[in-house]
């Protein structure tokens, strides 16, 4: 049966060979991602020379080679690029096909090596059979439930109807294990199987065919549950109609409508703790299906609509009387067109950023701001928003940051640096953030430092920019590198950025409403002059800069401005920053919530005059003391 070559049969020799070839890729580290990287076609080959080489290696016998190759096919499978599987299922040689090759290369080195037990690879037979049979079921319930919540008009949370329920959505992970991924679980049989044949357990083949198909039995259960729950969905204007009826049972006099990726879903939840305690019922609108499991936790009532008729036909809105606005969008257009409501602009943080004054904010009845620094700054860019449909409302938000830290009341052993860059933006003709240009180095200066450091990158960061999301990963791995003191990298919802600020000491942040927000802890900060303009220039094109400490992309400045920090009397900015404090964010207010309501009633107020004077007041009460 074939000469020798070396010692071993011309079979063995070449399986070897494979064998080493797809071991020396794999364990190089890079060796899979290059492949899939720049030779699509290479890696596509191998992953399809494995299979006839498994199929080999069983026929001939060769266990020991066989158990070696399978899991490198899968590992090999695993790196294939989207495009070159493409490509393999527009020949016919989809994932089904190779993963069935493969399970039958298996059943027959069962059968090679063991022919005295044939109920071994009879009962793997079966059993892979049978995975593929539930897959088939599994992947049909998931599709089905998948599109039945997809197609549902309406999603809501704290809403509860008891005629029809509508349940919340399974989990994510449920939906999204179907199909090709299911595949790979029946390495639980084809890897024992292919190890443990030589050494008299073939059996756990089958034993590990029998736990994949427990698993997707359970999964498809589950399943079955969750469409048994959702048998009312389809039944479109029954169920719009019955949270129709409860929002109007609710009678909102407030909504916050947004819309957007669900990437921009920090910029709604920002405003639900505020919109939580104030007195007027609030009502939250969305748009888009992501954002009602992207939202922050709440109690609130939420409503998403992803339809524009649908949101248009739903009679309950009529009712409420002032909309807020987080985020200039075009999908604003389809609650702007209710009558009778006040439209506000509250926007997602006030700074010097050009997203701040947007000349699509002139839509809005009412555009509401901080402080001074806002009216002025649409005064200035002349964008035309009406500087009487301004209104200085303060922060509410900011009613819980601290003028003090634990290192400065003796808590904490280390002084506390937050840097908090903003995120690269939708185009680099505004392009603030010093992530870039500037973002590790300033974290490995700071590291050197006797200090510990806070590290919060915008929610967005990366969202565009390859430079921006390299220069993160950069930052991620100094921290992960650094051992002593107990540095943080906050990429998640919590902490909060809030929580943050009464952590630290110094903030290093970009032009953003994040220099704005932390001018309320009276404590320094530090803003990155990323162009390297003159002091003065910057200042007087960024006012929200007019306190700060300012840091070019040398980074010439930050070891004086540590100096000054840690001696006493030197911080020399201590008086710039008291008085830019209520140019900013405005003057102090013993209630900054009452503030903000007041201000909702004043627009609710507006909003019923109108309302008379169309001939609209029936459609709602106003909101009332």
């Amino acid at each position: 049966m074939g000469g020798n070559i070396t010692g071993r049969t011309a079979p063995e020799a070449l399986l070897t060979l494979l064998a080493r070839r797809l071991t020396l890729i794999a364990g190089n580290g890079r060796g899979l991602r290059r492949l899939a990287g720049g030779r699509r076609g290479a890696l596509a080959a191998l992953t399809l020379a494995s299979y006839p080489a498994l199929l080999l290696a069983a026929v001939w016998p060769l266990p020991a080679t066989f158990a070696v190759l399978a899991p490198l096919s899968y590992a090999a499978e695993t790196a294939l690029p989207g495009r070159a599987a493409a490509a393999l299922s527009r020949a016919h040689l989809g994932a089904t096909v190779r993963f069935l090759a493969r399970e039958t290369a298996a059943v027959v080195l069962l059968a090679r090596v063991a022919p005295g037990r044939p109920w071994w690879y009879a009962a793997l037979a079966a059993g892979l059979f049978l995975f593929h049979g539930v897959r088939a079921a599994q992947t049909w319930l998931a599709c089905r439930l998948d599109r039945v919540h997809h197609q549902t008009p309406v999603v809501t949370r704290n809403i509860h109807l008891a005629e029809p329920p509508i349940p919340p959505p399974p989990p994510r992970a449920l939906l999204a294990w179907r199909g090709t991924r299911l595949l790979y679980l029946d390495a639980l049989a084809i890897v024992p199987a292919a190890a443990l044949t030589p050494s008299g357990l073939g059996w756990t083949g089958a034993a590990g065919a029998a736990a994949a198909v427990l698993l997707e039995v359970a999964a498809a259960a589950a399943l079955l549950v969750h469409t048994r729950r959702a048998v009312h969905l389809g039944d479109r204007r029954r169920v719009l109609s019955a949270v129709d009826e409860w929002v109007a049972a609710y009678r909102p006099e407030v909504v916050m409508y947004f819309s957007g990726p669900a990437t921009a879903a920090y910029q709604a939840t920002m405003w639900l703790g505020t919109l939580e305690r104030i007195t007027p019922r609030t009502l939250v609108v969305l748009r888009e299906r992501s954002l009602a499991t992207a939202l922050g936790p709440t109690t609130l009532p939420v409503v998403c609509i992803p339809s524009s008729v649908d949101l248009m036909n739903f009679r309950a809105l009529d009712g409420a009387r002032v909309a807020l606005f987080p985020a200039n969008v075009g999908n604003n257009i389809h609650m702007l067109r209710v009558p009778g409501v006040r439209s506000v602009f509250i926007g997602h943080g006030d700074s010097d950023k050009e997203a701040s004054f947007n000349p699509y904010t002139k839509v809005y009845d009412e555009v509401w701001v901080a402080g001074p620094a806002g009216r002025d700054r649409y005064l200035r860019a002349q964008v035309g928003v009406r500087d009487e449909a301004v209104e200085e409302v303060g922060r509410p938000q900011l009613a819980g940051i601290r003028r003090t830290s634990p290192y400065a009341e003796g808590v904490a052993p280390y002084r506390t640096i937050l840097y908090a860059p903003t995120w690269e933006g939708w185009s680099d003709d505004v392009f603030h953030s010093s992530l870039v240009a500037m973002g590790p180095a300033i974290v490995r200066a700071l590291l050197e430092q006797p200090v510990r450091l806070i590290y919060k990158p915008h929610p967005l960061t990366g969202h565009r920019s390859p430079a921006a999301r390299a220069a993160h990963r950069r930052i991620m791995a100094l921290l992960d590198e650094r051992t002593g003191i107990p540095h943080l990298a906050v990429t998640d919802r919590e902490p909060s950025l809030y929580d943050c600020f009464n952590e630290a000491d110094v903030l290093i942040s970009d032009i953003s409403s994040v220099v704005s927000d932390f001018v309320a802890s009276g404590k320094p900060y530090v803003v990155t002059n990323v162009a390297a303009l003159p002091g003065d220039r910057f200042r007087e094109r960024y006012p929200a800069a007019g306190a700060a400490y300012l840091l070019g992309p040398d980074l010439a400045e930050l070891p004086d401005v540590l100096r000054r920090l840690d001696a006493p009397g030197e911080d020399e900015m201590a008086g710039a920053r008291r008085a830019l404090r209520g140019y900013l964010l405005g003057p102090d207010h013993r209630d900054p919530l009452a503030r903000f309501e007041e201000a909702v009633r004043r627009a609710a107020a507006r909003a019923e005059e109108r309302a008379r004077l169309l001939g609209l007041e029936a459609l709602a009460p106003s909101v009332r003391d």
